[in-house]
């Protein structure tokens, strides 16, 4: 039976029990007390029961010990009071183990979900392609082909397999995989990437690796190697209980012996007090401390727009020290734009190069036609238009030549460069920048960058304020890395890697202090998993928010450091909760051992419920005080 309908189950028969204990008559009286509590004590308790055994099999006890012990020398004494004619306590157990389902169920509410990042990354692979037979093109499954096969691919298809260009060119949207946005030129030789989209020309490409061995393929291992290790985290509730329980058992045997053996008393009497130390003891409010916490904690993250997967996440992100970022999508806008315009004529420079352009396939093509249409500049008809590979575009403006592209067009037509200085500065910055011509003469440069999103830098700031360290990964080259790092306040860098080596680049993090790896792209499934917390931004693929433990909804970076805080908060608040609910039982154990009878201060099973019940109050308020803090 699920834990949901097991609690429903017991509240539902343990009510009439309440009502009885309040001084409500039930039908049948305390026979029919001892039917409900029955079926509560073996139909509800029964998990308790099976994973107390469990433990004491293997010589160890835990929350489930107490809850077993003290729910059935509860039941048990009061099957006999039944009997013998004494006063029956059949409301405590049931009390017990309903609010300790309670507790499981909440607990059950906030677990996440399981990833399906890798049902995710294999979904991305291609199921067939267009390979050259005989000098034909031929429909086949990809698992059909073979390293040596000749692959066509046409504009807008799925690039089936890892492999090298041998025919054609094109640019080819990589982002999928290796998380950049600007499409990369593939030219003969150039090396291309299964699962990722071709954008413009045919080309064919010789298939190098197959199976197993293609980049998407590693990925999916990676992804599933890094969630496999992850530790299984150890409740702080557990690690008390570890200590605390046999403590309690023990306590409770030796009130029973000092009262009925040393001092004299009753048997019904040394019972009650050994039932009541049980009874107090009981980790009811040890067993909320954590859920409520959690429930509020996540609520809250929701509202804001942060999911929190489960507590193990929380946990980790109590006491992270490294936050590393990817860049591209994440700390950057994901899109390249226009930054910088140089020109004496900046009107008649960005109208000339829209009109270029505006025929153009080039990646970048797009920035600049946005950029125009920012300074309502329109486009010119343009005549003989040309594409100079690895070069640039060449056309008729009119009755004028007119260009953009790099230096290596310039010299071709044999132009000289006066901005040299200026364009060594832009690349410096890590931009991508073109040179426009018209007649001869160079009309200006135009500069093309990926830009920070407007809160990266707040965000960084605010991390560091935390005590944390920001760095970034990124399979950017480390000249443009570096700049956007510069300009977000990021000082460490690592660039110029593949997504193996940055699941590698965050262990090696990890060797120095815990790591929140914060990403959006498939290339970042890998590192997400493998970090101690994977952040994951809501704009990003499908699979890289499975992989991620915290997902950031409204993709604001400074939700990064909202989450983090609101993590930090929500574990510390367990551990508090822990505490006071410890304190609860440790203070309540002596009164109901008896030991201050005799200035009148006892403590029967019914009033050591009733002080649980208190302390399990106490332990859901403070949770939900959780709701009302700062972020």
């Amino acid at each position: 039976m699920k834990t949901r309908n097991l609690f429903i189950f017991c509240l539902v028969l343990t009510l009439p029990l309440v009502y009885s204990m309040l001084g409500g008559d039930l039908p049948g009286g305390a026979y029919t007390m001892a039917v409900l509590a029955t079926l509560v004590q073996f139909v509800g308790g029964s998990r308790f029961m099976r994973a107390a055994w469990s433990a004491f099999k293997h010589r160890a006890a835990n929350m489930d010990t107490l809850v077993a012990v003290g729910t059935s020398v509860a039941y048990l004494y009061s099957v006999w009071a039944l009997g013998s004619g004494g006063e029956v306590y059949f409301e405590i157990s049931s009390l017990l183990i309903t609010f300790i389902l309670l507790g499981q169920w909440l607990e059950e509410l906030t677990k996440g979900r399981a990833s399906k990042a890798i049902e995710k990354l294999l979904d991305l692979q291609a199921k067939e392609a267009t390979v050259m037979k005989d000098g034909k093109p031929v429909k086949m499954p990809v698992d059909q082909i073979r390293v040596g096969d000749i692959i066509m691919v046409r504009p807008g298809e799925k690039i089936a397999l890892d492999g090298e260009v041998t025919e054609g060119s094109s640019s080819v949207d990589e982002s999928m995989v290796t998380g950049e946005s600007i499409p990369v030129e593939k030219l003969i030789g150039a090396t291309v990437i299964g699962a990722t989209i071709n954008k413009s020309g045919t080309f064919k490409f010789r298939a190098t690796k197959v199976g197993q061995d293609t980049l998407l393929a590693q990925i999916i291992d990676l992804v599933g190697r890094a969630q496999a290790s992850r530790a299984p985290i150890q409740k702080y509730a557990d690690r008390i209980s570890s200590y605390f329980v046999p403590t309690v058992l023990i306590l409770a045997i030796l009130t029973f012996d000092v009262w009925f053996l040393l001092l004299g008393a009753s048997l019904p009497a040394a019972m009650l007090f050994a039932v009541a130390v049980v009874v107090i003891a009981c980790p009811c409010a040890l067993g909320l401390a954590t859920p409520t916490a959690l429930m509020v904690g996540t609520g809250r993250g929701a509202k804001l727009g942060i999911l929190i997967k489960s507590g193990e996440v929380l946990e980790a992100a109590s006491d992270i020290k490294y936050v590393l970022f990817d860049k591209t999508g994440t700390l950057t806008e994901g899109k390249p734009v226009v930054t910088d315009l140089v020109g004496e004529d900046q009107t008649r420079l960005i109208q000339v190069a829209a009109s270029l352009e505006a025929a153009s396939e080039h990646p970048l093509a797009g920035a600049i036609i946005e950029k125009a249409g920012d300074l309502e500049q329109s486009t010119l008809a343009v005549e003989q238009f040309k594409v100079v590979e690895g070069k640039g575009v060449v056309a008729r403006l009119g009755a004028d030549e007119a260009m953009i592209g790099n230096r290596a067009l310039l010299k071709d037509k044999g132009i000289d460069l006066p901005l040299e200085h200026e364009m060594i500065a832009l690349e410096k910055q890590g931009k991508t920048v073109m040179i426009v011509a018209q007649k001869g003469v160079v009309l200006g440069l135009i500069a093309v960058q990926d830009t920070p999103k407007p809160n990266a830098a707040a965000a960084v700031a605010a991390l560091v304020q935390m005590g944390l360290v920001p760095a970034m990964i990124t399979g950017d080259n480390d000249q443009t890395a570096r700049a956007i790092a510069a300009q977000v306040g990021i000082k460490k860098v690592v660039s110029e890697v593949l997504p193996g080596e940055k699941a590698e680049q965050v262990t090696a993090f990890r060797q120095r202090g815990k790591v929140a790896f914060v990403g959006d792209g498939i290339n970042d499934a890998p590192a997400l998993a493998g970090a101690d917390l994977g952040i994951a931004m809501g704009s990003g693929t499908d699979i890289a928010i499975e992989a991620g433990g915290i997902v950031l909804v409204k993709n604001d970076l400074e939700d990064v450091v909202r989450a983090l805080k609101l993590s930090r908060k929500t574990f510390a608040r367990i551990k508090l909760n822990l505490f006071w609910a410890t304190i609860y039982n440790v203070a309540g154990i002596p009164i109901a051992a008896g030991v201050f009878v005799g200035v009148g201060l006892t403590l029967n099973p019914a009033i050591a419920g009733l002080a649980m019940a208190l302390s399990s109050v106490s332990v859901v308020t403070s949770s939900l005080l959780l709701a009302r803090s700062r972020i």
